[in-house]
């Protein structure tokens, strides 16, 4: 049996892009998994200070993420995958990500690049890069 495509999903354009390429590039039918990880207001730092309130608020966000994913896996279903969606809580992302791929038994993780330069990168860093950086699975960036 062929070992699952693990998508990386976000909703973002470089993710879309992502899923077309892998299309092109690896064998139709294969099985996959398009995974959208989010964050519990836990991780998020003084969620009160900005007007939140956490009733209903976290599982308004994990809805939200399962709907993304299901937006994913229908694109994936168009390039030929059997995805099925995915939403798991997570932080930091990547690591929920390289141990979701471990779980599963990936054979491959693909995810988008969001080209992140400069302060966006020191402030932020690269999902893409420490999920690279954290798996020995290979990994399909796209740009």
């Amino acid at each position: 049996m062929t070992r699952p495509v693990l998508f990386a999903y976000d909703g973002s354009e470089q993710a879309k892009a992502a899923i077309r390429q892998a299309a092109e590039q690896l064998r139709n039918g294969r099985p996959a998994i398009v995974l959208t990880v989010w964050h519990a207001l836990a991780v998020v730092p003084f969620p009160t200070a900005v007007g939140l309130t956490t009733e209903g608020l976290e599982e308004s966000i994990e809805q939200q993420a399962r709907r993304v994913a299901e937006e994913g896996a229908e694109l994936a279903r168009s390039g030929g995958f059997d995805a099925e969606p995915v939403a798991e809580q997570g932080d930091p992302v990547w690591q929920r990500i390289v141990d979701y791929a471990e779980e599963r038994d990936a054979g491959i993780v693909v995810m988008g690049s969001h080209a992140r330069t400069g302060i966006g990168l020191v402030l932020l860093g690269s999902v893409a890069a420490a999920t690279a950086r954290h798996t020995d699975l290979p990994v399909l960036i796209a740009h």
